[in-house]
């Protein structure tokens, strides 16, 4: 039976989503914030900060899987790539299954994060953190960014949401003008840069202040979507680069030997198809 109920913000307190809790396996308070994680009957294991929601079990593939392969398939041969937070490890095992990648740079400024989801959810990272083609910085990412003496095919930047009436902590440090400068400076000519977008229908607002910031650093800029139930439905993806692309057509013959469990024909084309409500 069910021990309790958990609070999913979707759209700060103006919108969630519960879920019934069989247990709450772990609370931990860093120096920087709160970290849950909780086993729920729906959705598996979920991974709280400050009461934000970051992941399920449930579906956490198809966010990760699309963060990460839907600009990464969209390159020849990627080698460098350069990660933002995601000390949950999903983005690192998204860019292990690609053998052209040689050298991953994270950098997460939350110790905590990683221990907990090592422990608690190893099959998010499925053994990412010790691929010797991984790098883990624990330390903050603007001077370490700003600093950047190698250049990135991808630079991932994985972060929590920020809402309207929030401070936004750590996440809003990341969308700054000065930020995606130095995110500039360290992507390669043909490297292409993706942050998550919060969710296209219930906060717009994320998604349209990015490109915004974007359109001010980079010439190109862009945007799709993925199916995400514990996200409201849906979770946006804004990217920018110095000229790449991200294709919208479904590379059939380099997906085939990914093993995706979201990725395929019609959640890609879904990724590029304009909502209407």
């Amino acid at each position: 039976m069910s021990l309790s109920h958990l609070t999913f913000p979707i759209r700060s307190d103006k919108l969630t989503m519960t879920a019934s809790v069989r247990e709450h396996l772990s609370h931990r308070v860093t120096e920087f914030q709160t970290i849950d994680i909780y086993e729920t009957d729906v959705y598996g294991r979920v991974l709280m900060l400050d009461n934000h929601i970051q992941l399920t079990e449930l579906d956490e593939h198809a966010y990760h899987e699309s963060l990460v392969q839907i600009p990464l398939l969209s390159m020849k041969a990627p080698k460098a790539a350069l990660v933002i937070g995601g000390g949950d490890g999903g983005v690192l095992r998204e860019l292990a299954k690609h053998p052209t990648i040689e050298h991953v740079d994270m950098v997460e400024i939350d110790a905590g994060v990683v221990e907990e989801s090592r422990q608690w959810l190893p099959g998010v990272s499925d053994g990412a953190f010790d691929d010797p083609r991984m790098h883990l910085h624990l330390e903050d990412a603007f001077p370490f960014v700003k600093n950047a003496t190698r250049k990135y095919d991808l630079i991932v930047a994985d972060s929590t949401d920020t809402y309207e009436e929030e401070d936004g902590a750590l996440s809003e440090m990341l969308f700054t003008d000065e930020f995606y400068k130095d995110c500039f400076n360290a992507l390669a000519e043909g490297g292409i840069l993706v942050t998550q977008a919060d969710n296209l229908l219930f906060c717009p607002y994320s998604l349209e202040n990015i490109e915004e910031m974007f359109g001010r650093v980079f010439p190109k800029t862009g945007s799709y979507q993925a199916i995400i139930p514990s996200f409201g439905g849906f979770s946006g993806y804004c990217w920018a680069s110095k000229g790449a692309e991200v294709s919208s057509e479904y590379p059939e013959e380099k997906a085939a030997k990914m093993n995706f469990r979201y990725l395929n024909q019609a959640t890609w084309n879904f990724a590029f198809t304009k909502l209407a409500f």
